[in-house]
């Protein structure tokens, strides 16, 4: 079929023909989604403690949380998107024909968009994160079976795997502690009031602390939730068009070269200076001036020259970081300086998302956020624990959860909302009372949802995979 010459708002002429066209156009749209869903889904996460202790009613809280998950994709910056991105064998995918990036990215949305709306229709707070995670594995593990290779970076899945299990253990240790201090330090009674009725609203203190937690969970959650969808809007982005997305072209190739000649310099005065250390010094000097050669060859349009500079590119941060660990090495202050300087430049050649595409995800979570979120606040306000929540439970479990993921958020760790949140409040309803307090049949059902996520994930995207390759 002939190539197509598509042009679409922020993305240039594609160059796609008709069917990848509309294949890459299903993926945009399948990622909206993935993202709506996952606003509606996780937005019990942050409204239902402020609703269940009378603080707002749902229709103010319910539009307030939507505009700060907004607010918290929109400036929360990229690294947990980029941390997702290298899960996959994104150089792999930019060297195979665009059809199998499709297969990939398609069967990682569908697959988690049919979790995320199972367990919601169940009300069954249940992880985004590891519904995400668990497809993009099984992704990658169906492209090895296919074409061999890496399909999965499993020491990035190791990374963020630990992130995933430790942060709910954390936030149930920390709301114990915390709920503890409130209770055997601060001892202000009013806290620890459960309300009864529609109009017995916490007093005005009391109600400003959940309304801010409230708000730190929704902006946190939009920061590192948020960036999940951005980072797989980039790899439809990167699989479909890479010598668009692959690299950042809007930074001029003149700041580059300064950039490259600098790293350069200092590289020839710290050989000078340690004149016992192997430090590869002529290959770093020749990678660089294969990396300036590649820099003006690099096209919006020309795949294989922008595919060899972003692995250059990748390289040199590498290297730098390399020198960077090695302690045993004499570096002036300065130099060490310029290096790290050089090194975050370059790395937002490679390491980027534009604009438009946070605005897009800001929009589609902060919209979600505001539909659907009954189902799983009842079980989040009624149903973990066997009484109502009180003022103390909804504000520990929730400056907990918001203290983990904005934690997370810095280093670029992906986590579960949904767990850390249950398991602050579980962790603030033993406090209270004991593990009586706690509705054992709810813990099964969440923690059965939390075993069954990863492994159900997995097979249905390999599954949608070998799918969507038959007619791909």
């Amino acid at each position: 079929m002939p190539s197509l010459s598509f042009v679409l708002p922020f993305l240039g002429d594609t160059h796609l023909s008709t069917p990848l066209l509309l294949t890459f156009l299903i993926c945009l749209l399948a990622v909206v989604a993935f993202e709506f869903v996952n606003g509606f889904h996780d937005t019990a996460n942050a409204v239902a403690t402020v609703i269940y202790t009378k603080a707002l009613k749902p229709v103010i809280a319910i539009p307030w949380s939507g505009f700060w998950n907004f607010m918290g994709v929109f400036t929360g910056g990229i690294a947990v998107a980029m941390g997702i991105l290298k899960l996959v064998p994104l150089d792999a995918l930019m060297d195979l024909p665009v059809g199998v990036g499709a297969c990939m990215v398609l069967a990682v949305l569908i697959a988690s968009i049919i979790w995320n709306l199972g367990t919601w229709y169940l009300g069954i707070p249940c992880s985004s994160s590891h519904t995400m995670i668990g497809a993009m594995i099984g992704a990658g593990l169906a492209f090895t079976w296919y074409y061999g290779g890496a399909g999965v970076n499993w020491g990035k899945a190791e990374e963020i795997g630990l992130s995933l299990i430790l942060s709910p253990i954390i936030g149930f240790g920390l709301a114990m502690l915390l709920m503890y201090f409130l209770k055997h330090v601060i001892k202000y009674h009013a806290l620890f009031h459960i309300p009864h009725g529609e109009n017995d609203r916490p007093p005005l203190l009391i109600r400003g602390l959940l309304i801010t937690t409230c708000t730190l969970v929704s902006f946190f959650h939009g920061s590192n939730d948020g960036q999940k969808g951005v980072g797989l809007l980039m790899l439809i982005l990167i699989a479909f068009l890479p010598a668009r997305f692959a690299v950042n072209h809007n930074i001029p190739n003149e700041k580059v070269m300064s950039e490259l000649n600098a790293t350069a310099q200092v590289i020839n005065k710290i050989a000078v200076s340690n004149p016992g250390k192997k430090l590869g010094t002529i290959d770093f000097i020749g990678k660089i001036e294969q990396t300036k050669r590649h820099l003006y060859l690099k096209s919006e349009t020309d795949k294989a020259h922008t595919y060899k500079f972003r692995k250059q590119i990748e390289d040199l941060i590498a290297m730098i970081q390399n020198i960077e660990n090695d302690k045993t090495l004499i570096v002036e202050k300065n130099d060490y300086q310029i290096l790290t300087k050089n090194k975050e430049a370059l790395s937002k050649l490679v390491d980027f998302a534009p604009l438009w595409v946070i605005l897009t995800i800001s929009i589609a979570l902060g919209l979600g956020t505001m539909i659907g979120w009954k189902r799983i606040v009842v079980t989040i306000g009624e149903k973990i624990g066997n009484e109502h929540l009180n003022y103390a439970q909804g504000a520990t479990s929730e400056i907990v959860a918001a203290s983990t993921i904005g934690l997370s958020t810095a280093f670029g760790l992906p986590v579960s909302t949904t767990h850390v949140l249950s398991s602050g409040i579980a962790g603030a309803m033993v406090a209270s009372g004991g593990t009586k307090n706690l509705n054992n049949n709810t813990l099964k059902n969440i923690g059965l949802a939390w075993i069954l996520t990863l492994p159900a994930s997995i097979g249905l995207a390999i599954l949608l995979f070998m799918f969507f390759h038959l007619f791909i």
